[in-house]
């Protein structure tokens, strides 16, 4: 019967827990699985859709629940201490503004024009405020084929997009340990159509609606977040790099759902032949009894 006991945890453990060689998550567990906190509130014009919990903490969402689609996780209005002290935790952890490669002007695209292949390779990036917008076009995150490829931007004070940037993630393998991370010293304006990546926002992130963030999360620890517009899709899968954990390097709690890896059914079964031999195990030794 010890045996047993012991046998169910450790195959629970092979199927769902953190492969070897997992990299190191910035994200806490509770925080991971949200796809939108706010501190002070979570508004939205009109219904969007969200593949994680959403919710603000202290002060709860005055939009009403009917006006987000869950399609993952649950509706959580002022439950989030938690959650909300993992992302003080996570932005404490992530470096300060002035460590890693300069933008001089503030402006990504300008940059990405200088860099081989037009593209931003995996790096640290210190961003000062540009009025007119930090990311204007298509911002291309290349990472060269590794699927360990981490993205840092920090921003001195706000984070700016126009109505028609767009930023992707690419050449990043099965993308098993991909971080990006875009921390932002005040408060976040998302106006493009589309993005990817982890917003951690010391003040509040608004967006001017439609916008599709299938990877990732919009995180503000003192203000508010305000999906604006037709709607958002915010954290509604990663694809290409699933078990990316959210572009938090392979986050076990991340989102979307916890499906066990493929590289992990081999121990899986290894758990399942476990079991098999308790049980046979107990049934001839109550035969034996008998």
């Amino acid at each position: 019967m010890k045996a047993m006991k012991f046998a169910v945890p450790l195959f629970v453990a092979l199927a769902y827990g953190p492969s070897q060689g997992l990299a190191q998550s910035i994200l806490g567990p509770e925080l991971a699985s949200f796809a939108v906190l706010g501190a002070s509130d979570v508004t939205s014009a009109n219904v969007s859709n969200i593949g994680g919990n959403l919710g603000s903490f202290p002060t709860a969402p005055t939009t009403a629940a009917t006006n987000f689609n869950m399609l993952f996780g649950s509706f959580q209005p002022g439950t989030q201490g938690t959650a909300q002290t993992q992302l003080d935790l996570a932005l404490a952890a992530l470096p300060v503004f002035g460590v890693g490669t300069p933008i001089l002007g503030g402006s990504l695209d300008a940059f990405q024009l200088t860099q081989p292949g037009f593209v931003i390779a995996p790096g640290t990036y210190s961003v000062p405020f540009l009025a007119s917008g930090n990311i204007t076009g298509n911002l291309v995150l290349d990472g060269g084929g590794s699927n360990t490829a981490v993205w840092t931007f920090l921003f001195e004070s706000s984070l700016i997009t126009s109505t028609v940037s767009n930023v992707s993630v690419t050449d990043v393998g099965d993308g098993a340990n991909v971080g990006v991370y875009w921390k932002v010293g005040s408060s976040a304006t998302l106006n493009g159509p589309t993005f990817e990546g982890n917003v951690l926002a010391v003040a509040s992130i608004t967006t001017d609606g439609n916008l599709t963030m299938g990877c990732g999360r919009l995180l503000a620890a003192n203000g508010n977040v305000t999906l604006d517009g037709v709607g958002s899709n915010i954290g509604l899968g990663c694809t290409g790099f699933a078990s990316s954990g959210g572009l938090d390097q392979g986050n076990p709690g991340g989102i979307p759902s916890a499906i066990p890896e493929p590289e992990i059914y081999a121990m899986m079964a290894v758990g399942l032949g476990l079991l098999g031999w308790v049980g046979r195990r107990k049934q001839l030794k109550e035969a034996a009894a008998a």
